[in-house]
């Protein structure tokens, strides 16, 4: 089996503490889901620094991430399948799913 990283873009922040509490309860059961699939349940990450030979800007590069999580998968499909049910897809964002290659 092979490791997946899924990476958070975009989705909307919750505007009052019910909607938090909402949101916060959907996460969860999505990753109680997903059960010992997920390796590392990772976390929301802050505004990004781009750093390249032209030097740091603080744009958050051309689709900011929003935090990730590691999952195990038998192949990409599968991993695929799993990201569809995340939260972040119900409020607008994304979940980038890239196998992380042994080296």
């Amino acid at each position: 089996m092979s490791h997946y990283l899924f990476v958070y873009h975009g989705g909307s922040m919750p505007e009052t503490e019910e909607e938090g509490a909402r949101v916060m309860a959907a996460w969860g059961a999505w990753m109680e889901g997903l059960g010992t699939a997920i390796v590392d349940g990772g976390a929301p990450v802050g505004m990004s620094k781009t750093v390249s030979a032209s030097g740091v800007t603080d744009d958050g590069g051309s689709n900011p991430c929003s935090g990730y999580t590691i999952v195990e998968a038998p192949d990409q499909d599968a991993a695929c399948k799993m990201a569809a049910g995340c939260p972040i897809n119900d409020a607008g964002g994304s979940v980038e799913v890239a196998e992380i290659l042994p080296m």
